[in-house]
């Protein structure tokens, strides 16, 4: 996960956690308030109407009670107003109107009894002397007149268990009129203590129910007591309306949700802005790694503003100086090691093994000219007669002129190579026949001049033939030294030239036999080259390489480079690869192989975008094995187009396949390009490893080389390591591996 997506993460938690808990102390200290509030409130409106009602409540049926009650709960603040009798009372009054055997005279009421099952029944005992003296300060006059002449008696009902919340109760009493008619009656009165009771209906309208189920709000019923003079005559009960206070806490609640998820929104976007300009620094730190990883020592020159990445930055820098330093060094000392082993010491002229290179670069570019073999004639017994200076001096002057002998003509070029004792070599590059017999001409007068110098008349024999595009260098090689043969048979100092007329198979022949080769599949691979890990005792193999074979109609072996040479002249060279490619897919898949496979590819072959795009395809279409898919460059084939191989290499690496550079020699690919490749594998050049183990010049080669590739993440591959002295010093310099 990214650092960026880390902080977002980080950054959304802390916010959820302060505004969760925010929030939830907030709606709790809202809720307790509105609790405590609505209480507050019912509890001022329950002692108000207290005081309001108690001068009122010398009748409790007076409607005005009622209104008042009434008046209050249509505010809406209150579920329900409710004015509750202390004790269950009656008077004659009540007795008379709810029996049905009494008319609307005046009448006298006494033995007022009821059954035991109900309870029992008292009369209120009136103090007449306190009654009339309050009346008096109360200036009602006429009430007490009225009192005095019409006594209203008052019975306190003293409920059963069965009825101590009221009902339908029997009273039995005896009635008298003034006209002195006495009657035994009964009267059935619904006791209730509730005198006025208004109740309002809790609305929810925009309330969602899940709101209302999760936060509770408690709100208790408030009351208060009115009394007359000592005695509590009645309780006002009040109830707050809890739909008021839900609808406050909703709305805040709904309030801060919003304000949070803005705040959020807000947040995270200043979050995201900063966070893109504190993490652009370690973007660049990023890449400025990767191109470390892949070799290109660039430095950050805008050094970011933060103290901690900027430190990372100089130390990433000064890491990319150092390394860079450690780079330039090694190649500087693997170019002086490479000189050394592909010069002479003594002459200063090219060794066997750059004649054999510069042969490969002349069938890669298709180039004319001619071979040349040169050699001292009988140098033996030369030696016999002269000290080691003399001879080394005459070695010296002999390389001289074939180093320094040239012929006017544009764009041709020589270069000489002495491949042991007095045998020389001699590519002229864009020689004609006619240009081959002038140069050896300007070679004869410059060799009779040494003779005459050193006192020597046979000096020099020379033999040359015409560079074959579908040959081989030993091929070359072998007709070069025939013609040398011929050479001295004509006589001393003489020379002999093939011409191209001597070239064995005519074209038009190669053409029919390759294109029916390539049309009908007429080639076998083996698989060869078996390399194993060096650094541990494993017989595991790790690459193999596809080396294909074919043969001519004579059954004979078509050398290989033979037959690539013609496939590529007549772009038949793309046809064999994809067959070669689908046969080794096929080997993998048939024969479950679990090692890598290198598959040689042509540079033209790698060159073709209808070629790429059709590997692209197969690989994707095998993405399960495309990582053991190594494709093969040979050096001087990468050498010929660099830009085209890091396109190609680029490719395959996002299809999943691995790219080696086999025969790697630092001639064709100078070493501080190796970065700029992108490589997995690096096979190094047969001569590089051969005799190692008594050649200081190339294990300094090999050490070297050992601590580029790691630092640049390349393995190294050694190839055909015969000796077993040699594989000791190879492991020694821990190369990833090597072939026998």
């Amino acid at each position: 996960m990214s650092l960026s997506k880390q902080l977002y993460i980080i950054m959304a938690f802390i916010f959820f956690m302060i505004f969760a808990g925010n929030f939830i102390i907030s709606v709790k200290n809202t809720k307790e308030y509105l609790q405590v509030e609505s209480i507050t409130k019912a509890q001022d409106t329950a002692t108000t109407l207290g005081m309001t009602l108690k001068s009122l409540l010398k009748d409790k049926h007076d409607p005005e009670i009622e209104s008042i009650i009434k008046a209050i709960s249509n505010r809406g603040f209150y579920k329900e107003i409710r004015l509750e009798d202390v004790k269950f009372s009656i008077t004659d009054k009540d007795l008379i109107n709810n029996s049905s055997d009494l008319d609307d005279s005046m009448w006298e009421i006494s033995n007022v009894i009821m059954d035991k099952e109900f309870g029992e029944i008292k009369k209120d005992e009136l103090d007449l002397e306190l009654e009339n003296e309050l009346s008096q300060l109360e200036n009602d006059s006429e009430n007490i007149e009225l009192f005095d002449e019409n006594p209203q008696n008052s019975y306190t009902y003293l409920p059963s268990d069965s009825y101590k919340n009221g009902g339908n109760i029997s009273f039995s009493f005896t009635a008298k009129n003034d006209k002195n008619q006495t009657i035994d009656t009964f009267a059935n009165i619904n006791l209730n203590k509730i005198i006025v009771q208004v109740n309002r209906k809790e609305k929810f309208d925009y309330i969602p129910e899940w709101f209302i189920d999760f936060i509770h709000i408690d709100l208790e019923e408030t009351y208060s007591e009115i009394s007359d003079g000592w005695n509590t005559t009645a309780i006002i009960y009040v109830s707050a309306n809890a739909g008021e206070a839900y609808a406050k806490l909703y709305d805040q609640v709904k309030s801060g949700v919003i304000y949070a998820i803005v705040a959020f929104i807000i947040a995270m976007a200043i979050l995201f802005v900063f966070v893109q300009f504190i993490l652009k620094p370690l973007k660049n730190i990023e890449k400025l790694a990767n191109s470390i990883a892949q070799g290109k020592f660039t430095t950050i020159d805008n050094l970011p503003w933060t103290t901690e990445i900027k430190n990372v930055a100089l130390a990433m820098n000064d890491m990319s100086s150092k390394i860079e330093t450690i780079i330039t060094k090694l190649n500087k000392n693997l170019e002086n090691i490479t000189n050394k082993l592909s010069q002479d010491e003594l002459t200063g002229l090219n060794l066997k093994q750059s004649f054999e290179t510069d042969m490969k670069e002349m069938f890669i570019h298709k180039s004319n000219g001619y071979v040349f073999m040169i050699k001292i004639f009988d140098l033996a017994t030369f030696a016999k007669s002269h000290t080691n200076k003399e001879v080394n001096e005459f070695i010296k002057k002999f390389a001289e002129v074939l180093d320094k002998t040239n012929i006017d003509k544009k764009n041709a070029k020589t270069i000489s190579y002495r491949f042991f004792g007095s045998e020389f070599a001699m590519i002229g590059k864009n020689f004609t026949y006619d240009d081959a017999i002038s140069f050896t001409k300007k070679l004869q007068n410059e060799f009779e001049n040494l003779s005459s110098q050193f006192d020597k008349n046979d000096i020099v024999h020379i033999g040359a033939t015409p560079f074959n595009q579908i040959g081989t260098t030993p091929e070359m090689l072998q007709a070069a030294n025939e013609a040398y043969e011929k050479a001295t048979l004509i006589g001393a100092n003489e020379a002999h030239i093939r011409d191209e007329e001597d070239l064995s198979m005519d074209m038009e022949t190669w053409r029919e036999l390759i294109f029916d080769i390539i049309d009908n599949s007429k080639f076998d691979i083996q698989y060869i080259n078996d390399a194993r890990r060096v650094d541990i005792e494993s017989k595991e193999i790790v690459m193999q390489e596809a080396f294909t074979s074919a043969k001519d109609k004579d059954n004979n072996d078509i050398p290989i480079g033979t037959f690539v040479s013609i496939a590529e002249r007549y772009e038949k060279v793309m046809d064999f690869d994809e067959k070669v490619i689908l046969k080794v897919i096929n080997h993998i898949l048939i024969n479950k192989i679990s090692h890598d496979i290198s598959i040689n590819l042509s540079l033209e072959s790698i060159n073709n975008t209808a070629f790429i795009a059709w590997l692209e395809k197969v690989l994707n279409e095998h993405r399960n094995i495309a990582n053991q898919l190594v494709f093969s460059i040979t050096a001087y084939a990468v050498a010929k187009d660099v830009d085209k191989f890091k396109f190609f290499a680029d490719e395959m690496h996002q299809c999943g396949a691995k790219i080696i550079i086999k025969r790697f020699e630092s001639k064709f690919i100078p070493l501080e390009s190796i970065k700029d490749f992108n490589l997995d594998y690096i096979r190094l050049a047969r001569d590089y490893t051969n005799n190692v183990c008594n050649d200081h010049s190339k294990q300094s080669f090999i050490e070297a080389i050992h601590e580029l590739s790691t630092l640049l993440n390349i393995k190294v591959f050694a190839e055909n390591v015969k000796d077993d002295k040699d594989l000791e010093m190879i492991k020694k310099f821990k190369i990833y591996g090597a072939s026998r």
